[in-house]
C-alpha cells in the first residue's frame, strides 16, 4: 500500500475570506508548484519562439517551421501511459524527472549555441525528445493540483494555474525574441536552462500525494523477467480501464473531441504560425514576433483572470462549446487584416476566447473525473493535442496551395461544424 501525504490538512478557510481568488495558495504544496509551473511554462514559451524563429529564418521553409512545431508534440501519443506511471508512483515524483529533462536538453542546446556548432537539424534532433516528453507535463501538473486542492477551490487552482502560463506567454514572447534578437541562440538558452534547473527545485517543494491504492505483493523468489512482464501488463491494464472510463462517462468524452478538433483547427495559428505570419504577412522582424505574441498571450491572460472570478465550474462544458465557437470567429476575423496593429488587436480576443474555452475544459475534466483516474483522464486529454501536429504539417501544405487566408478559413469552417456536432451529439449530459 502506497502512504499518502495529505497536503488538504494544511489549508484553514475560516483565517481567510473562501472567495478570495488567491484562497488556493493557503494550500502549502501549491505555494511551490505555481511558481515551479511559472518558471517551465516560461522556458517553454521562450523556446518554441526562439526555435521557431531560428528554424525558419536558417531555412525560410514555412513546410519545415510546421515540422518543426510537430516534433514539439509527439509525445501525445504517448501521453496517456505518462498518466498511468503518475497515478501508479506518483505525480511529483515524475514532474521532477520531466522538469530535469527538460533542463538537460535546454543545456545541450546551451552549449551547441555557444560554440556555434548549432544547426536547424540538430534543432529537429533536440526537439524531437523533448517533443515525446513535455505535451504530458501539463497533465501531471493539472493531476497534481487535483490530488491537492478541495473541489470548491479548484476553479480558482485552476485559474490561477492558466494565469501562470499566460504570464509565462507575454514574457517569454517579449522576453525570449528580444534576447534572440540582441544576444544571440546562446546567450539566449542559457536563461533558458536557467528557469527550467529553478523550476526542477522548486518542484522537490510540492506535495507527494497520489491516490492510495493496493500494488501486488512480491511474491520472494520471482523471476525478474516475470516480474518485469507482470508490471507491463499491469501498466497496460490500467490503461486501458483509463481509456474505458472516459469512453463511458459522455460528458468526458464529449471534452476530449472538443480538445482535439480545436487542437486540429484553431491551435496551429494561435501558436504554430505565429512566426510565418510575423515574417511573411507582417513583414516585421523577431522583436515584432515577440509583440504579437505576447497580444495573443495579454488576450489568453485576461481571459484566465476571468475565469477566475467567474467560478463557474457548474456550467463549465457550455462555456467550452461557448467559447470555441467565438474562437472560430475570431480566428476567421484576423485573416481578413495584413497590418501588425489590427491584428494585434485581433489577437487579443482570439486569446481570451481560448482561455475561457481551456481553462473551462480543464474544470470539467477534473470535476467529472474520479480520484482513482484522474492523471489518465489527463493523459487521455493531452493525447487529444495530437490534432495540433497533424494541423500544423496541413497548414504547412495547404498555405502553399491555397494561400494564408484560405488555408485558415478552411480550418475555421471544418472546426466549428464539428464544435456544433459535438455540442448536438452529447447536449443532454452536457445541458445536465
Amino acid at each position: 500500500m502506497i502512504e499518502i501525504d495529505s497536503p488538504r490538512q494544511d489549508l484553514n478557510l475560516k483565517n481567510s475570506s473562501a472567495n478570495s481568488p488567491l484562497v488556493p495558495f493557503e494550500v502549502r504544496s501549491f505555494r511551490f508548484q505555481w511558481p515551479s509551473d511559472l518558471l517551465a511554462s516560461l522556458a517553454f514559451e521562450m523556446e518554441t519562439l526562439i526555435l521557431g524563429w531560428y528554424v525558419l529564418v536558417e531555412t525560410r521553409s514555412v513546410v519545415l517551421l510546421t515540422v518543426f512545431g510537430s516534433l514539439q508534440y509527439l509525445g501525445t501519443l504517448i501521453a496517456p501511459m505518462f498518466g498511468v506511471v503518475g497515478d501508479r508512483f506518483g505525480r511529483r515524483p515524475m514532474l521532477c524527472s520531466m522538469r530535469a529533462f527538460y533542463a538537460s536538453l535546454a543545456l545541450i542546446l546551451m552549449a551547441l549555441g555557444l560554440t556555434d556548432l548549432l544547426t536547424p537539424y540538430l534543432v529537429f534532433a533536440i526537439a524531437l525528445p523533448m517533443g515525446l516528453v513535455r505535451p504530458s507535463d501539463l497533465a501531471i501538473r493539472w493531476a497534481l493540483i487535483g490530488d491537492t486542492m478541495p473541489h470548491d477551490l479548484l476553479m480558482k487552482a485552476i485559474g490561477l494555474s492558466r494565469i501562470n502560463m499566460d504570464v509565462a506567454r507575454i514574457a517569454g514572447a517579449l522576453v525570449g525574441t528580444s534576447l534572440f534578437a540582441l544576444l544571440g541562440i546562446g546567450y539566449s538558452y542559457v536563461i533558458v536552462a536557467s528557469f527550467y534547473l529553478a523550476s526542477f527545485g522548486l518542484t522537490l517543494g510540492v506535495s507527494a500525494a497520489h491516490v492510495s491504492r493496493s500494488e501486488p505483493a512480491t511474491v520472494a523468489g520471482t523471476v525478474p523477467g516475470n516480474a518485469l512482464l507482470a508490471a507491463a501488463a499491469s501498466a497496460w491494464r490500467d490503461l486501458k480501464e483509463g481509456m474505458a472510463y472516459v469512453w463511458n462517462t459522455p460528458v468526458l468524452l464529449a471534452m476530449m473531441w472538443l480538445a482535439f478538433i480545436a487542437n486540429l483547427t484553431a491551435y496551429p495559428l494561435s501558436i504554430g504560425l505565429l512566426p510565418y505570419v510575423a515574417r511573411e504577412v507582417y513583414r516585421i522582424d523577431a522583436i515584432g514576433l515577440g509583440h504579437i505574441g505576447a497580444a495573443f498571450a495579454c488576450g489568453a491572460l485576461a481571459g484566465s483572470i476571468t475565469m477566475t472570478f467567474a467560478g463557474v465550474a457548474k456550467n463549465a462544458p457550455r462555456v467550452v462549446l461557448t467559447s470555441l465557437l467565438l474562437w472560430y470567429a475570431a480566428l476567421a476575423v484576423f485573416v481578413q487584416f495584413e497590418t501588425k496593429i489590427a491584428g494585434m488587436v485581433v489577437l487579443v480576443f482570439i486569446g481570451f476566447f481560448m482561455s475561457l474555452s481551456m481553462v473551462s475544459m480543464s474544470v470539467a475534466l477534473l470535476n467529472y473525473a474520479d480520484e482513482r483516474f484522474r492523471a489518465r483522464v489527463m493523459g487521455a486529454r493531452m493525447l487529444a493535442i495530437y490534432g495540433l501536429p497533424v494541423g500544423m504539417l496541413a497548414a504547412g501544405v495547404l498555405i502553399a496551395s491555397v494561400g494564408f487566408s484560405g488555408t485558415i478559413l478552411l480550418y475555421c469552417g471544418v472546426g466549428a461544424t464539428a464544435t456544433i456536432g459535438v455540442g448536438w451529439r452529447w447536449r443532454e449530459s452536457i445541458r445536465r
